[in-house]
C-alpha cells in the first residue's frame, strides 16, 4: 500500500472524510441508475409498453442475482480495509487474491443458475403471459454477464477499501457511455428490442470489468492483482465466506421477499404492473445514493476496527446514518414534487403515470426509514459480523414481508395496503438491526 492509502478514515474530521469518500460513491451508483434507466427508457420509447413492462417484471430477479454479487464485494470490502486499518500488508495481497477467486467463481455459478431457472420462477411469480417471453429473454441474456460484474464488484471492493472511490468512478463513465450508445444502436438501428439492451448491458460490464483488472494489475503495492498469485489463503477465505456470503444472501433475502410483492402487484391489471414498472426506477436512484453512505461508514469502521479504535467505530455509524437519511428524505420529497417528469422519461400514457404516481406519493418519505436498517447492517459488516444481522433481515424483512401480503394486503386489496409494507417492515427490522450493533460494539469494545 502507498503511503496515502494506509488509514484513509484514521485521520482528520470522519463527517468531512465520510462525505468526500461518499461523493464519489454516488456519482458511480447513480451512473449506474442512468444507464440502467436506460434500457428501459430507449425500450418505452422506441420499442413498446410491453417491452418496458417486460423488463420491469424482471427487475426484482435481477437484483437478487446482481445484489448478492454486490454484497459479496462489499463483504470484501470490509477484509480489505480491517487489513488496511491494521497495515498488515500481506493479509492485505492475500484478501486480494483470495477474494478475486471466491467472486468470480461465485459470479459463475449466479449465471448459470439464473439461466437454469429463469422461466420457472417467472411463472410462480404470475408474470402476465404478455411479458414473460420477454423477461425470460432478457434475464437470460443479462446472466452472461455475471462473470464481469463479480470480478467488477471484488475491484471495486478492494479500491474502495483503500480510500479510492474515483477510479471505479472513471471505468463505470466509460463502460456506461458505451451500454447506452449500443441501447440505442441495437433498438433503433438494428431493431433487436429487448435482446439489444440486454447485449448492451453485458458488453458494459465486461468493459468495467476489464478496466478495473488493468487499474489492480499495474499497482506495485499489496493491493496489486497478480495471476502468479491467485491462491487461497484458507484464512482469509473463511472470513471471507464468514461476512461475504450472508451479505450477498440479506440482499438476496431483499429480493426474494420483493417477489412476493411482485405476485401482489401481478395482480392488478397490466396498466399497474407497467406503472409499477416505470415508478420502481426511483427505488435504484434512491437507494444507489444512500448506499455510497453505508460503504463509506462500514469501510471507516473497519478502519478504524483494525487501528482499535472505538470511538471513531461508533462516530462512523452515526455519521452513516445522518447521511443516509438526510439523502433518502431529499430525493423522496424531489420524487413527490417532480415525479410526473420523472415517470415521463420512461412512458408518455398519462394513465401510466397517474398509477405510477400512487407508488411515488406512498415511498417518497418512506425511503429515509430504510437508512436506519440498512446503515445498522453495514455497520455490523464493518465489525466482520452479518450472520446475525442476516437472521435479522430474514425475520424483518422477509418473513413479515410475506405475512403482510397473505393478511393485510388480502385482507384490503390496496395499492396503499400493499406498499406500506415497506415502512412498516424497515421500522422493526432497523430497531433489532441497532440492538444487535449496541451489543456487538460494546463487546468488542472492551477487547482494546
Amino acid at each position: 500500500m502507498s503511503e496515502g492509502d494506509k488509514g484513509f478514515f484514521l485521520q482528520g474530521s470522519l463527517f468531512k472524510t465520510i462525505f468526500i469518500f461518499s461523493l464519489p460513491l454516488i456519482f458511480t451508483n447513480l451512473l449506474q441508475v442512468l444507464f440502467s434507466f436506460t434500457d428501459v427508457a430507449v425500450l418505452g420509447r422506441f420499442a413498446s409498453a410491453e417491452s418496458m413492462g417486460s423488463v420491469g417484471s424482471v427487475a426484482i430477479l435481477v437484483f437478487m442475482c446482481t445484489g448478492f454479487l454486490t454484497g459479496i464485494g462489499s463483504g470484501v470490502n470490509s477484509v480489505a480495509a480491517f487489513y488496511i486499518g491494521a497495515d498488515n500488508k500481506k493479509s492485505v495481497s492475500d484478501t486480494v487474491h483470495t477474494s478475486a477467486i471466491l467472486c468470480v467463481t461465485a459470479g459463475a455459478a449466479v449465471c448459470v443458475f439464473g439461466i437454469l431457472f429463469a422461466k420457472p420462477v417467472l411463472q410462480l411469480m404470475g408474470t402476465k403471459a404478455i411479458l414473460i417471453d420477454g423477461s425470460v429473454t432478457y434475464f437470460k441474456i443479462y446472466m452472461l454477464g455475471m462473470p464481469a460484474l463479480a470480478f467488477y464488484n471484488f475491484g471495486n471492493g478492494i479500491l474502495s477499501a483503500s480510500g479510492d472511490t474515483k477510479s471505479p468512478l472513471k471505468f463505470l463513465s466509460v463502460s456506461g457511455v458505451v451500454n447506452v450508445v449500443l441501447d440505442l444502436v441495437f433498438v433503433i438501428c438494428f431493431k433487436m428490442d429487448i435482446a439489444g439492451v440486454a447485449v448492451a448491458s453485458i458488453s458494459s460490464l465486461y468493459i468495467s470489468a476489464f478496466l478495473v483488472f488493468l487499474k489492480l494489475y499495474k499497482r506495485n503495492d499489496a493491493l496489486a492483482f497478480r495471476f502468479k498469485n491467485l491462491r487461497l489463503n484458507k484464512f482469509i477465505l473463511y472470513k471471507l465466506i464468514k461476512i461475504c456470503i450472508p451479505a450477498g444472501m440479506q440482499n438476496v433475502i431483499f429480493a426474494f421477499a420483493n417477489i412476493f410483492i411482485q405476485v401482489g402487484i401481478n395482480s392488478f391489471d397490466a396498466a399497474m404492473v407497467i406503472a409499477n414498472s416505470a415508478a420502481a426506477n426511483s427505488d435504484t436512484l434512491v437507494y444507489n445514493t444512500m448506499i455510497a453512505f453505508y460503504v463509506a461508514g462500514s469501510t471507516a469502521i473497519a478502519q478504524n476496527y483494525g487501528a482499535k479504535n472505538k470511538k471513531g467505530i461508533l462516530k462512523s455509524c452515526f455519521i452513516s446514518v445522518a447521511y443516509s437519511f438526510l439523502a433518502g428524505l431529499f430525493l423522496g420529497v424531489l420524487l413527490l414534487l417532480f415525479g410526473r417528469y420523472f415517470l415521463a422519461v420512461f412512458t408518455s400514457e398519462p394513465h401510466i403515470i397517474e398509477l405510477g404516481m400512487e407508488r411515488l406519493t406512498i415511498m417518497a418519505f418512506s425511503y429515509c426509514l430504510s437508512a436506519f436498517m440498512d446503515a445498522a447492517l453495514a455497520s455490523s459488516r464493518g465489525l466482520g459480523e452479518t450472520i446475525i444481522p442476516t437472521v435479522i433481515v430474514i425475520i424483518g424483512s422477509c418473513i413479515l414481508r410475506i405475512l403482510w401480503i397473505y393478511t393485510v394486503f388480502g385482507f384490503f386489496g390496496t395499492v396503499l395496503s400493499l406498499y406500506l409494507v415497506f415502512p412498516v417492515t424497515w421500522i422493526i427490522t432497523a430497531t433489532a438491526e441497532f440492538i444487535y450493533f449496541a451489543k456487538l460494539y460494546r463487546n468488542i469494545a472492551k477487547t482494546f
